[in-house]
């Protein structure tokens, strides 16, 4: 049940900083990066929400049948948020372009914990 509360309370702070950041995107940045920076960040909090409801949907699972999928799954989201939106972010800020070899390590991560949750529902009994 702790990882239940954990994916819950990570989706709710992702959710958070999803609108935080696309608004500090949209009035802050948006004078300062060129359009293409600007799209990276947007792309960050693009998959910054979608997989912060997917970590809400996890926790909700895990109440119900805690099983390894579904912490897989949960572990993977949280992980690729970090990685991937995370590199995104600051690529787009401080403009370096080489901060992009991370993004792929998140979307692995995303994959695998999409792949997790499949697996587990699959499973349901």
């Amino acid at each position: 049940m702790m990882e239940s509360r954990l994916f819950l309370l990570l989706g709710a702070i992702g959710g958070f900083f999803a609108v935080a950041f696309g608004a500090f995107g949209a009035h802050a940045l948006r004078e300062i990066l060129s359009p293409g920076l600007l799209e990276v960040f947007r792309t960050g909090v693009h998959y910054q929400a979608t997989h912060s409801l997917a970590l809400l949907a996890v926790g909700l699972l895990i109440r119900d049948e805690d099983c390894l999928s579904y912490r897989v799954a949960g572990w993977g989201f949280s992980l690729g948020i970090l990685l991937f939106s995370g590199s995104l972010y600051v690529m787009a800020i401080v403009d370096a372009p080489w901060l992009g070899a991370i993004t792929p390590f998140g979307g692995a991560a995303f994959l695998v914990g999409w792949s997790a949750l499949a697996w587990g529902l699959f499973r349901l009994r």
